[in-house]
């Protein structure tokens, strides 16, 4: 009786690491990957070093992180996802928090939110079509006391009223 055997062959595979990050990008995330990686609980200090960095966590970083730190893509994807602070695409030239908590709306925080929206002609999660501006809420500042608050690249701006909106960023509607 004759036996056959069968030997399977598949072509090696081998997928090309495909990334639209720029040689710059790269070297920014990697130095940040350097510089933080070894800390205990390292992700959230390396996203925000990254963002800080590039102004966002480009999804073309997260299999370096993920490799960096022995994690898998979807463990970094669903950290970045999960918090709101994180952007995956690029902001505008300023970066406007207005804060939807409920502090700021018991003092008109709704009417600001409306009269932003309008003005930049936008909403939440997206950018002006000039690259100006790009609109982010935030659930709580930490500014309670002197709300309506907005946060404009950082700076905190507390009793914030449509004409103040209007003569901090320039923009009327």
């Amino acid at each position: 009786m004759a036996t056959s055997t069968f030997e399977r062959r598949s072509p090696p595979i081998k997928l090309a690491e495909l990334s639209s990050l720029s040689a710059a990008d790269s070297a920014a995330i990697n130095a940040v990957l350097a510089r933080l990686k070894n800390l205990p609980g390292a992700l959230l200090p390396i996203l925000h070093g990254v963002q800080e960095a590039l102004g966002h966590v480009p999804k073309d970083a997260v299999p370096v992180i993920a490799k960096s730190l022995n994690l898998s893509r979807a463990e970094v994807h669903g950290v970045i996802s999960f918090y709101h602070w994180y952007r995956t695409e690029k902001p505008g030239e300023h970066v406007l928090h207005l804060c939807r908590a409920e502090a700021c709306q018991a003092v008109g925080g709704r009417a600001l939110e409306a009269h932003v929206k309008a003005s930049l002609g936008i909403d939440f999660h997206e950018t002006t079509a000039d690259g100006r501006y790009t609109l982010e809420p935030a659930y709580c500042l930490g500014n309670c006391a002197v709300g309506p608050s907005l946060m404009i690249d950082g700076a905190l701006k507390g009793r914030v009223t449509a004409d103040r909106f209007d003569r901090l960023t320039g923009v009327t509607a």
